[in-house]
């Protein structure tokens, strides 16, 4: 895996703003937040997209995410938010590590903003894809 920003700040040799942190997750403020409270939580796990993943990391972060969006609505008093994650470049991961974005959103100007280009699923190609997800994951 390829040295991050992130990685050298689970080192230590970069500081961060730490709101959280166990062997397995590291939560800190974004140096360039989208609204005040937007935090990050990486595994320190070193994988690049939630795919590569263990387990074991990503039961981890299931474990505190709900627990760190409770601190930052109570620190902020903003009570709708957004968890993003992206993956891959093309699907606008700037950082090749996994991180999860907790961004408070106070207003229609604050926070962040999303296109959702909806279309409809053919139910006969929904039903075939449903199958090949299931048999996947066996």
């Amino acid at each position: 895996m390829a040295d991050t920003i992130f990685r050298r700040i689970i080192d230590g040799e970069v500081p961060c703003h730490k709101v959280y942190e166990d062997d397995k997750v590291l939560a800190f403020l974004d140096i360039n937040p989208l609204s005040r409270g937007h935090t990050l939580v990486i595994p320190k796990e070193p994988a690049e997209t939630l795919d590569q993943l263990s387990d074991e990391s990503a039961a981890a972060l299931g474990r505190v995410l709900p627990r760190i969006c409770r601190a930052v609505i109570a620190a902020t008093g903003v009570r709708e938010y957004n968890v993003l994650e992206n993956n891959g470049r093309g699907a606008h991961q700037a950082i090749p590590h996994v991180h999860f974005h907790i961004i408070p959103k106070p207003d229609r100007e604050q926070g962040l903003g999303i296109g959702w280009p909806a279309k409809s699923l053919d139910a006969e190609e929904g039903r075939k894809l449903a199958e090949q997800i299931r048999a996947a994951l066996t």
